[in-house]
């Protein structure tokens, strides 16, 4: 629109305006005002009433008798926010005890707008007290001045991974999932992200082991919130993590290269929170009371059940799977269960979940029901279906027909979630274990690293294997009869002796999948002879153990600028499947290449993101640093040696320019003092030090000592140097620099400006 239409319209609406009774002032006093028609020149208020929607839960009796209006009253009730601390992070307990005995208190007898403020309560069926809800509406929130702090805390927390707001049933999979940090886990619907968090907590349960055995592969249909994805698990800074982009319920199968043979990828745990109508949403999504209808879950059920069964698929013996939705009808949660137990033919089985979340209340799932069309027709039975009503009703929406075949299924080992129960939203949630092979995969798979019978190791040499009709492991497994194993030996040999560069991870060719949005950068692992690599080791006297082999850039041409890690069974991964999946993002920055590093023997400077996993390999660079020497660190911009305390003034002064790593370890006689260990990124200049930590992390650790740092404060002094942290970061994460809380020290400056110089280059 120009600029003339623009003042044109801008006239007319204050005409408009004058001609209304009550005129302009009245417009401006009340600009929010409702009248009849809803809000003043927007749209018209949604109103809470469906009737098909009450008629066909009430037909379907799954509420307990004499709760319906409770049912419904709390549908129409706002959602309570809810708040999840990461549990993996050391920090995860004083972040506790700072929301409990600072920000909560704070809360106590407050009144905001004359309404009562509720303390926050703990979700009783989380463990550890990690998980807590509140009648604070967002709005609340934003708006109160007496809740300003409150609000900075929880903005900025989110932003550097130790609080993340979700809603309290979405955290009920990963926890039924029951994940260790062994496991190869899977999940097929990701996007935006939280439950993928969870299980990345789990997997870094013991925070003194850098590298899990496991790992987590988070998959999404949809190339944009695969980057919503992205950012989620950046936050959490883990090796372990790798995001995919694939339609869920044809997601190919990949291959691990297991003592010199190729076999297929069996996963541990499995996370199948299906794409749903969402009407347990109806809380927050208040658009679902007006656009209800059957006929979207009739629509959902087809893909549901052909992701359940995918997932079902690449799910090891003795694994678990848990299908989850956030829907409360039965076409979209019982109905795809049960037709998955019957055509398993046994090889699956609901587990009974009742006592693994004590305090959570759920209703069992239904063993009968009804299908209903939009316009209100109601069948039984698949044969009381007409034929003109078959493309749109299938037989697999409909209860067993055999009594004794649904007994044996135990469809009351279900979870579903009532919103007027604990005041949460709807949800369906059904954990299923494997007993042994799918039917249509005769024989199980062998154990790893075992080996039945004589064949020849095939050779790790991946190329295209779009060559021939029945390349791709997926379409051979959909043929009826051909087992795991034998689709392990198939697609060892079709792999042929490409011209693949070793080491290059590439996106799959176009011919076998259409790229859409961003063009990845290839993930290239850094050769066993790079000469880039010694400096490094030799500047930060890195332990023989550092596995060099899983650093990895994400550049084929031109100097290396930043160079990323990923675990050892990530890499493998990688390796033998860059051909068959398109790879959105994995790893973590360890390292950015610095300027000038070169004068420093060291091109490359330490990155925040991943110190916590480089750290136990350093022996090297290491400035222990005090409490109060922390809080000079990141409160000044750059702090002469004279400011610190002696002892870390002696260990520095001697120490050449570079990268350092200044680590606090707590003191066990000062319990009042921060209790958990911090690792930070830093910089020894000419007669000072300073920090690389990215400004929400600053101001986590400051306020985990015990510091507020307020709006005002941070337009000067150490905050000034961190307001470029909210420009952009580019998709594929190669151009970018690290935020502006972290450009290194120029060598070449006196030490008043020593921080001012170049960053890693662009």
């Amino acid at each position: 629109m120009g600029r003339r239409s623009r003042g044109r319209r801008l006239q007319q609406q204050q005409q408009q305006q004058q001609q209304r009774p009550g005129g302009a002032e009245d417009s401006a006093e009340g600009g929010g005002k409702r009248n009849d028609a809803g809000w003043e020149g927007g749209y018209p208020e949604i109103i809470k009433e469906n009737k098909l929607f009450e008629h066909y839960y009430q037909e379907l009796k799954i509420v307990p008798e004499g709760e319906w209006d409770q049912f419904m009253a709390a549908l129409r009730e706002p959602l309570p926010a809810t708040l999840r601390i990461t549990g993996y992070k050391s920090h995860a307990k004083e972040i506790l005890h700072c929301l409990k005995n600072k920000y909560f208190k704070e809360l106590e007898d407050l009144e905001v707008d004359g309404q009562k403020v509720e303390v926050p309560q703990p979700l009783s069926w989380y463990p550890e007290e990690l998980a807590w809800h509140t009648n604070l509406s967002r709005k609340i929130l934003r708006k109160s001045p007496q809740l300003e702090k409150f609000h900075q805390f929880l903005v900025s927390e989110t932003e550097s991974g130790n609080i993340s707001r979700q809603e309290a049933v979405s955290m009920i999979p990963p926890l039924l999932l029951n994940a260790h940090p062994h496991h190869k886990i899977l999940d097929m619907c990701a996007a935006p992200g939280s439950k993928t968090a969870q299980l990345i907590e789990m997997l870094h349960a013991d925070m003194r082991v850098p590298f899990p055995e496991g790992f987590v592969i988070a998959n999404d249909v949809d190339n944009k919130r695969c980057y919503l994805l992205v950012h989620q698990a950046k936050r959490l800074s883990s090796p372990c993590i790798m995001v995919v982009n694939h339609d869920a319920s044809c997601i190919p199968r990949l291959q691990m290269d297991v003592n010199g043979r190729k076999e297929i990828l069996f996963y541990d745990r499995i996370l199948c929170d299906v794409p749903c109508s969402g009407d347990g949403t109806m809380r927050k999504n208040i658009d679902v009371w007006k656009k209800w209808t059957t006929l979207n879950s009739l629509q959902l059920h087809g893909l549901q059940l052909r992701i359940a069964t995918r997932g079902a698929e690449q799910l090891v013996e003795g694994g678990r799977m848990v299908y989850s939705t956030c829907s409360l009808n039965p076409i979209e949660d019982e109905a795809v269960i049960a037709s998955l137990l019957e055509k398993s033919e046994g090889a699956l089985e609901l587990a009974d979940v009742s006592s693994e979340l004590p305090g959570l209340k759920w209703m069992p799932g239904l063993s009968q029901w009804k299908v209903m069309t939009k316009d209100g027709q109601w069948f039984a039975e698949w044969d009381d279906v007409p034929r003109g009503r078959h493309t749109q009703i299938r037989p697999t929406m409909f209860p067993p027909r055999d009594p004794e075949k649904l007994q044996a299924m135990h469809l009351e080992h279900c979870l579903r979630i009532l919103p007027h129960h604990q005041n949460t939203g709807g949800f369906f949630v059904a954990v299923l274990v494997k007993k042994c092979s799918m039917p249509w995969n005769k024989r199980p798979p062998k154990p790893q690293g075992e080996s039945a019978d004589p064949r020849a190791p095939l050779q790790p040499s991946p190329s295209d294997p779009t060559v021939g009709s029945t390349s791709d492991p997926s379409e051979l497994e959909g043929k009826t009869g051909t087992s795991d194993t034998e689709m392990t030996e198939r697609t060892g040999n079709l792999e042929n002796n490409g011209s693949k560069k070793d080491g290059v991870c590439g996106p799959p060719p176009s011919k076998k999948m259409k790229l859409f949005g961003f063009k990845e950068d290839p993930f290239v692992f850094i050769p066993e002879d790079d000469p880039l690599f010694p400096p490094i080791q030799k500047f930060y006297a890195l332990d023989p153990s550092f596995p060099k082999m899983n650093l990895l850039t994400r550049t084929t041409e031109g100097k290396k600028r930043q160079l990323y890690m990923v675990s050892k069974e990530l890499r493998n991964v990688l390796l033998n499947n860059s051909e068959r999946m398109k790879v959105i993002n994995t790893g973590i920055k360890v390292w950015c290449r610095n300027n000038s590093g070169e004068e420093f023997d060291c091109a490359f400077r330490l990155a925040q993101e991943g110190i916590y996993t480089l750290y136990p390999f350093i022996n090297s660079r290491i400035i222990t640093v005090s409490i109060e020497d922390v809080k000079i660190l990141l409160t000044q911009e750059n702090p002469f040696f004279r400011k610190l305390s002696s002892e870390t003034y002696s260990q520095a002064k001697d120490m050449a320019k570079g990268s350092v790593v200044l680590k606090y370890e707590p003191d066990p006689t000062k319990p009042d003092t921060l209790r958990c260990p911090i690792v930070l990124c830093g910089w020894r200049g000419k007669a000072s030090i300073r920090t690389f930590v990215p400004k929400n992390e600053r101001l986590h650790y400051l306020r985990m000592m015990g510091l507020e740092v307020s709006a005002e404060k941070k337009k000067d002094g150490a905050a000034q140097m961190d307001e470029s942290t909210a420009s952009p970061v580019p998709p594929d994460g190669e151009a970018a620099a690290e935020p502006g809380a972290e450009q290194p020290a120029s060598p070449g400056a006196s030490t008043s400006s020593d921080p001012a110089g170049a960053g890693p280059p662009r």
